[in-house]
């Protein structure tokens, strides 16, 4: 499957791949399936794309004949296995002061695997450690999906084993007291005539960041803000050499912005998250040997306060009550549309004359990325235009305009779209009508108001996602069309709030004018 996929019981997402033809017999089945451990859909996506990178890059190594290891990656691969012994505290048991003697690995690949393991823990030091190598050898070249020769398979063990040393080495001297910098993530050789770290090329957060967009073509906006992320992170730490980025250095940084405010989602989705996926790329592509950021994590526990809330009945009234009286389109028109659509606003800020069209005798506007950015996939759609939204005019002001776009007189920001111009228009003038609570966002609010109406009025949810362009919750959505009078038939079940309070006032008047007579 080239998306996530969503287990029907437990509701956690899943990677499925199937195993091409011509590798079944080397990776031993059919199918790929790993559990991507989360429920949320967006984090799905991402944590899918990275395991799909390093799926691909498997399958290439094993089409790959059995090939040598230059010296730079036997380091990188002592330079991961000591890293991840740090991180650990140990190694299981091992007597690491018999060191790296070249008789240590005198018996054959086959004869020490073929050693009762507990025999080996209780008597045998040297062979046990041979064997625990050679086993984490294995399995690392199976997850990377290469088949080398037994003399490298055996450098490979030779690697870790050097990298489990260096690291109890160190464990050693910091149990008393010595948290001085390891020369060996300076420069050590890993075998005789290997080349130092310390002369091999800088990996700069810069690169990195641009072999991932390259990869990943994010928008415009997505980069901006990734860089600025990056940007902060080398004046924190200062210097721009991925390579010499420690967890430590990363949970400083975490308490820094802590110590700024920032909260605490802020820093998780706005800080740590960018930096995890670009050093991961810089794993997956081999120019990293590990990630630092894996394992940063900090706590997130949402408020009452923290959450967007839809406009309330009075809310939404007050406002399109305002919008009715305006000139500027702008005012005027995006408001309405938001209310009746459950469109994002920014969406709405790009529509085109040719977006507004009538279908099968129902008018519709298309949302489409030749209009401008959309948010993913599932955003490109056409959605019928309710009746509140006719009877204001609004089919009138399409005609009048000009071919191009409908709000021509929003500019472009930084990026190229309108929408995030039409958001700071909007948002003051929410706010100078005179809703200020911190919870509404007046360019998103519309969108929870129109779940909650769904809700109210009985509407049918995979409509209602249709309509808002929320991807769909399982395989059975995934069946059939949409059909436009399906659409409009769920749309007209929401009332028009401007008729309603009309109404109410009629009813009023009516009851004033029978009491006097």
């Amino acid at each position: 499957m080239a998306r996530p996929w969503k287990h029907p019981k437990t509701g956690i997402y899943w990677l499925r791949r199937g195993v091409p033809a011509e590798l079944r017999d080397a990776v031993g089945k059919r199918e790929e399936k790993a559990s991507l451990k989360t429920r949320d859909p967006a984090e799905a996506k991402r944590l899918h794309a990275i395991a799909m990178v390093a799926l691909e890059e498997r399958w290439a190594n094993l089409r790959t004949p059995a090939r040598r290891f230059a010296n730079g990656e036997l380091h990188d691969i002592a330079v991961l296995t000591y890293k991840a012994c740090l991180r650990e505290g140990n190694t299981p048991g091992i007597d690491w002061e018999v060191g790296l003697a070249d008789d240590l690995w005198t018996d054959t690949y086959e004869s020490v695997l073929s050693l009762d393991t507990d025999l080996i823990r209780r008597g045998v030091g040297k062979q046990y450690h041979r064997l625990w190598c050679k086993q984490r050898a294995d399995e690392y070249l199976v997850s990377v999906g290469i088949s080398p020769d037994d003399e490298d398979r055996l450098k490979v063990a030779k690697a870790i084993g050097l990298g489990a040393h260096k690291a109890i080495t160190a464990l050693q001297r910091q149990a008393k007291g010595d948290f001085r910098a390891d020369a060996f993530l300076a420069g050590e050789n890993v075998a005789h005539g290997s080349t130092p770290a310390s002369s091999a090329k800088v990996v700069t957060f810069k690169s990195l960041l641009d072999g991932w967009a390259a990869e990943k073509s994010p928008a415009s906006k997505t980069l901006y803000s990734w860089e600025k992320v990056l940007d902060q992170l080398c004046g924190f730490v200062g210097h721009d050499d991925a390579g010499r980025l420690t967890p430590e250095d990363l949970l400083k940084w975490k308490a820094a912005l802590l110590e700024q405010g920032l909260r605490t989602k802020t820093i998780r989705d706005s800080k740590i998250a960018p930096l995890r996926a670009v050093l991961q790329w810089g794993v997956l592509n081999r120019k990293l040997p590990s990630n630092p950021a894996s394992q940063i994590q900090i706590d997130v526990r949402g408020k009452m306060t923290d959450g967007i809330r839809g406009f309330t009945e009075e809310e939404a009234v007050l406002i399109l009550q305002h919008a009715a009286k305006e000139i500027d389109p702008v005012r005027r028109w995006i408001p309405l549309l938001c209310a009746y659509s459950g469109a994002r606003l920014s969406e709405v800020c790009q529509l085109r004359k040719r977006d507004v069209f009538e279908h099968e005798g129902i008018w519709c506007i298309a949302f489409v990325p030749e209009a401008g950015s959309l948010k993913n996939v599932n955003s490109e759609r056409v959605v019928p235009l309710h009746p509140a939204v006719l009877d204001a005019g609004f089919q009138e002001f399409v005609s009048s305009s000009k071919a191009g776009p409908l709000f021509s007189m929003l500019g472009a920001d930084r990026f190229g779209n309108r929408g995030g111009t039409g958001t700071k228009v909007i948002s003051r003038w929410v706010r100078a009508i005179g809703i200020a609570d911190e919870r509404i966002s007046p360019s998103h609010s519309w969108r929870h108001r129109f779940k909650t109406l769904g809700r109210r009025h009985g509407l049918m949810t995979d409509i209602v996602n249709a309509m808002t362009g929320h991807h769909r919750k399982s395989v059975a959505d995934a069946y059939g069309e949409f059909p436009m009078a399906a659409l409009h038939r769920e749309l007209r079940k929401i009332p028009d709030p401007l008729a309603q309070v009309v109404a109410k006032i009629h009813s009023r008047q009516g009851a004033i004018i029978e009491s006097n007579d």
